[in-house]
């Protein structure tokens, strides 16, 4: 059977458009046996067509008239690469609008105006698709929207930021936070600006995509609580070690009575838990549902070719479904509360730092116990003339939580309360030797 020959655009052309033509340059003869057709970048919309680039494209490509692709009506699917909401966002929009197929790598762009753009391809009868927004070369959301399209998947539990589990594993083989930070920088694993990942924020956006997918259901980024890593201190990664775990930021993601629970914070994860393992700058993504108990898919979750390669498998989804309707609609169809953010529970851990005194001990225990939480393990280390200590929670509300932290944090004893984590395990207290 003959190939077809299929003319596709870009929106953007740097680190990921580039590796997106080399791909399909290199491996074209791989494309057409596997497809059937021959996927062709004719053009690539750019502020600036002078610019050195890595992989140039040929003469006539390059363009900065977005018309030149609008326009064109042999030009049916478009690849957005160039990330930011704006102007990425109008562009998006006008060429579903336009009939044209959309896939996009912006995790911002589909986390904060995913209903619009849904929307704008449905009524153009067309398909939007964003498996690279998540965790690039990593098939999640393919998996969700169209594997499990009936397994009813009720938890998502990931590592879906591979610069901070970089500098996490890191610090665990003895850096400080800024040497690892620095070292993720040099190889490449961290922007210059690396404050959407230290902060939660880029962990956030595509936690936000895999519970709409996941729960079909509209979550945007301002229904995730989220934190980062910046407050991780050396003391913390020794306390997880002598509790037999490892810290790590973790996505999770749960339906809780019919409302949805969705939040990303530096968590302890027992070591014998499949996050545990995932180190460097390497992503991980548990799925649990009814039908299915139990799936992990873990795999490099950033960088050029790595995104580029999701990109393209997205591009041959789409041609391959043209005219199908297939995964044209927008995954969520209804619309669930969110869980309050107080009345999210876990077993959790904290440290203090308190004065090494008689009785300091037993304030703190009160004060947790007013509000029905138990400890289950604590740790205490001399610190200078006080004392660290590093507590472990039976499960407890969040929000119980946070009220006796402000109370421990005003006592004469404590001087300072970390931030709480939870703890990750599918161990119970007994089997963890805990109290």
């Amino acid at each position: 059977m003959a190939s077809v020959d299929v003319p596709v655009a870009l929106l953007g052309y740097g680190t990921v458009g580039a590796a997106v033509n080399r791909l399909l340059t290199d491996s074209a003869d791989d494309i057409e046996r596997a497809t059937g057709h021959r996927i062709r970048l004719v053009k690539a919309l750019v502020r600036d067509p002078r610019k050195e680039r890595d992989y140039p494209p040929p003469g006539g490509v390059l363009t900065t008239d977005f018309s030149e692709i609008a326009n064109d009506p042999s030009i049916q699917v478009v690849a957005e690469v160039m990330g930011g909401v704006d102007p990425a966002g109008g562009y998006v929009l006008d060429l579903l609008r336009g009939g044209k197929h959309v896939v996009t790598a912006n995790k911002q762009l589909v986390a904060r105006r995913g209903a619009e753009l849904f929307e704008a391809a449905s009524e153009g009868g067309v398909q939007l698709r964003f498996e690279a927004s998540v965790c690039a070369a990593i098939p999640v959301i393919k998996v969700l929207r169209e594997s499990l399209v009936v397994s009813n998947v009720h938890r998502v539990l990931g590592i879906v930021n591979g610069t901070t589990n970089f500098v996490l594993t890191e610090m665990e083989a003895g850096k400080t936070y800024d040497e690892a930070l620095a070292e993720a920088q040099r190889r490449g694993f961290a922007e210059a600006d690396p404050s959407d990942d230290v902060n939660g924020a880029d962990a956030a956006a595509k936690m936000a995509i895999l519970a709409t997918v996941a729960f079909n259901s509209r979550v945007g980024l301002e229904d995730v609580d989220y934190s980062g890593i910046t407050a991780i201190d050396p003391l913390d990664i020794a306390a997880a070690d002598q509790l037999d775990m490892v810290i790590r930021l973790v996505g999770a993601a749960r339906l809780v009575d019919g409302q949805f629970d969705v939040r990303v914070q530096a968590a302890l994860v027992d070591k014998q838990h499949p996050l545990a393992k995932v180190n460097g700058a390497f992503n991980a993504v548990m799925l649990q549902g009814d039908a299915i108990r139990e799936i992990t898919l873990e795999g490099p979750g950033a960088g050029g070719i790595e995104t580029a390669s999701a990109v393209i498998a997205d591009m041959a989804s789409v041609i391959g479904t043209m005219g199908t309707g297939f995964l044209q609609n927008d995954a969520a169809w209804r619309e669930l509360p969110r869980l309050p953010s107080g009345d999210s529970t876990s077993p959790f851990y904290f440290r203090l730092s308190v004065e090494d005194r008689p009785g300091a001990l037993a304030r703190v225990a009160d004060e947790l116990a007013q509000r029905e939480i138990s400890i289950a393990r604590l740790l205490q280390h001399q610190n200078g003339s006080g004392a660290a200590l590093h507590v472990v929670t039976h499960e407890a509300r969040v929000g119980a939580l946070d009220d006796a932290l402000v109370a421990l944090g005003a006592l004469p004893e404590v001087h300072a309360a970390s931030r709480p984590m939870p703890v990750v395990s599918d161990r119970g207290v007994a089997e963890l030797g805990w109290a």
